[in-house]
């Protein structure tokens, strides 16, 4: 009997700390707090029934859906700012706000370049040259990063140091 109890409980930490936090700030009527997890939530759970069945997500598959989330909310702020909305584009930033939160600490320029570096060293070694060695290099340092740069700029970095 003791076996099933653990599927009750079988909650992610990244997402009851999520569910906890929409309380507080429920509670607290912290309106922009409360609609940004409800909607990042709500994400989440499309995830779990996503599929031919539903199921519980990992943290990290809960943080990569944050990170969506989040890359969404940068990228409609910028729009917003194009369009002359600069009211929206303040809200989609607070949300982005909210949710870096969750996700791990992004790697400054410096991080990220020496781990690129390392990973162009060891590409190189295993004999990957100029920019054909962009995938190599990338599937090195994709699992490094995950998470803590976002692909676009870890791929402008790799792009600079094979061109360098």
């Amino acid at each position: 009997m003791s076996a099933g109890g653990g599927i009750l409980n079988g909650m992610t930490t990244l997402k009851s700390k999520l569910q906890d936090d929409l309380t507080v700030a429920i509670k607290a009527r912290d309106e922009l707090r409360s609609s940004t997890l409800r909607l990042t939530l709500t994400a989440i759970q499309k995830e779990e029934v996503a599929g031919t069945e539903a199921r519980e997500l990992s943290d990290s598959e809960v943080e990569k859906i944050i990170a969506r989330e989040a890359k969404k909310r940068r990228e409609a702020a910028e729009a917003f700012e194009q369009g002359g909305r600069a009211a929206q584009a303040e809200r989609e930033r607070a949300e982005g706000e909210v949710l870096a939160d969750y996700l791990p600490k992004q790697l400054s320029d410096d991080e990220l370049e020496q781990l690129v570096a390392a990973a162009v060293a060891e590409a190189k070694g295993a004999g990957a040259e100029g920019p054909r060695a962009m995938g190599a290099v990338m599937k090195i340092v994709n699992p490094q990063v995950a998470g803590r740069a976002e692909g676009g700029r870890v791929a402008a970095v790799v792009k600079k140091l094979l061109a360098g």
